[in-house]
């Protein structure tokens, strides 16, 4: 009988640990360097709203505070009226917002769900609304408030972020309705579902990650606007957390930076605490919003 003569094969070795974690070195200091750039502009600003007026000319900028002066945001929320700009900034805010993602989410189901005769031409004007810059419509939107009588009013702000915002919802939501199965709505409709439990009792507990997503995205917009809010409100007791901030940081700037880094900390502070509490959904609502079915 004939002996085989072929070698034995060589298992492959792994790559040993160290040379494993050297590889991914790269994209850990990578990692590392996102996070500080992200995270160290809001500590610093916590940090240098607990200083005292002379630390700021006498320490350098990245030092820490010699004693935590708590007193700079009992002035920044009294005597720098926030507390009235945060009051003016949340009745011009949550109204917009809930009628943009109500009115988003029943457009966005009627484009691409129900798919009427119209549907492809009403998506591309909301498509157009996203090309319009909010710069060409000030001055339109200015007169027109004017002949209304809605200037130094909230409803010129909340009419405003509607319009503005509404585009981006529906265009982000009939992407994500794009990816329902369509036999889960026609099983819905032969058991005897009216399209409008379909749309309450499927689509939205669905597209609930979506829905949170946008809804993040459109509040740090309406929150973080200084653009309309100087232009409408010309009333100082009307004025937003950002256009307050504006003029805070014009009256104590320059004389006292511990109350106006507190006021900058307490404007930051809700689009942060959102985020924090939010965040997973928002990263399941883009990775759903990202696969195609």
């Amino acid at each position: 009988m004939q002996r085989s003569t072929a070698l034995p094969a060589f298992r492959k070795t792994p790559p040993s640990k160290l040379g494993g974690w050297f590889s991914r070195l790269p994209v850990m200091l990578l990692v590392l360097l996102a996070v500080f750039v992200s995270v160290y502009p809001v500590v610093w600003i916590f940090l240098s709203s607990l200083k005292g007026t002379t630390e700021f000319s006498t320490t350098p900028m990245w030092a820490l505070p010699q004693a935590l002066h708590w007193d700079n945001y009992a002035r920044a929320w009294t005597e720098g009226n926030m507390s009235r700009y945060f009051v003016n900034s949340v009745l011009a805010v949550i109204p917009s917002l809930a009628l943009v993602i109500g009115l988003g989410t029943t457009a966005a189901f009627g484009l691409e769900i129900m798919r009427w005769k119209f549907s492809a031409a009403v998506s591309v004007l909301f498509l157009a609304g996203i090309m319009v810059p909010v710069q060409v419509a000030l001055l339109p939107l200015f007169t027109m408030f004017f002949s209304l009588h809605l200037l130094d009013t909230r409803w010129a702000l909340i009419l405003s972020y509607t319009a503005f915002g509404l585009p981006l919802v529906v265009f982000f939501l009939a992407g994500y309705f794009k990816t329902f199965a369509r036999e889960v709505i026609e099983a819905a409709i032969m058991d005897g579902a009216s399209i409008y439990q379909v749309f309450t009792k499927i689509a939205l507990p669905m597209t609930t990650n979506a829905i949170v997503t946008v809804a993040l995205v459109q509040f740090f917009f309406m929150w973080n606007d200084l653009l309309f809010s100087l232009t409408f409100m010309q009333n100082p007791d009307h004025r937003t957390v950002q256009s307050g901030l504006l003029a805070f940081t014009g009256q104590y700037g320059q004389q006292d930076w511990g109350p106006t880094f507190a006021a900058v900390a307490l404007a930051v502070a809700p689009t942060v605490l959102v985020y924090l509490l939010l965040n997973q959904m928002v990263m399941k609502g883009m990775a759903a919003g990202a696969v195609k079915g």
